[in-house]
């Protein structure tokens, strides 16, 4: 059996539950090809109590997008183990409360696509049923916006979508690779964030980038406020202005 996607609309319900009495918990927490967003990172590794580039080694493998040139980060998941997740165990997740976007927003998927001409922003949304899973057999009713309440999904969508402006200006003014300094400055804003904040208090940045006012305040407060400061000032230093 395949994959079954299917358009909804805001208003529109659907039923799901997803809870250790559902007779496939834990199934796609295996067979993993999961990617993170820097949000995730920032909250899977403050969970652990971990510096961010310890998580990255220990917990993940980059690779560069096919399609935007820029790098991605993934769990790195266990053969042995059927491929599943690293946090995962018998009872359940073990950094649930800080688990993943992907994780989070299933079964519903968030679309947001930019116009590679014009940066106008289309947003939609779909349900994945995928044959193992059981949660739609019975449930809550729930709508788009319940669901992402439920979830928590709203400040996870909010600077998600801050990376999906960069992609999208990436795709318009550059396309291909980045060069080397510009592609190091990427990943470490959007992933290492603790080697970043030490970077910019020690003025030790890429040759061409220049923090301004605001990024060196950001790397004095909370890593939440550091990241979204990051992103912007990254389409600036990268790109040279904003996604409109």
């Amino acid at each position: 059996m395949e994959n079954n996607i299917i358009p909804i609309t805001e208003n529109e319900e659907f039923i799901f539950a997803c809870s250790n009495e559902v007779r496939c918990f834990n199934e796609c927490c295996k067979d993993l090809n999961q990617f993170l967003t820097p949000y995730d990172v920032v909250r899977l590794k403050n969970n652990l109590g971990m510096k961010s580039n310890h998580f990255l080694q220990k917990y993940t493998f980059q690779q560069i997008g096919p399609e935007t040139g820029l790098p991605i980060i993934s769990l790195k998941s266990d053969p042995a183990t059927e491929l599943k997740c690293p946090f995962v165990t018998q009872s359940g997740c073990s950094v649930y409360e800080d688990r993943p976007s992907s994780c989070r927003t299933y079964p519903l998927i968030k679309i947001l696509s930019r116009s590679r001409e014009t940066g106008k922003a289309t947003e939609k949304y779909m349900l994945l049923k995928e044959p193992h899973c059981n949660g739609f057999d019975d449930g809550q009713k729930w709508t788009i916006q319940r669901w992402i309440d439920s979830q928590g999904l709203s400040i996870y969508y909010k600077i998600n979508d801050l990376l999906i402006e960069i992609i999208s200006l990436k795709n318009r003014l550059i396309p291909g690779q980045l060069d080397l300094a510009s592609k190091h400055l990427f990943h470490m804003v959007c992933y290492d964030l603790d080697t970043f904040r030490k970077n910019i208090i020690q003025n030790e940045l890429p040759d061409g980038f220049k923090t301004n006012k605001d990024i060196k305040e950001a790397a004095e407060k909370d890593d939440i406020h550091l990241l979204k400061v990051g992103l912007e000032w990254l389409k600036q230093v990268i790109f040279g202005g904003n996604d409109s």
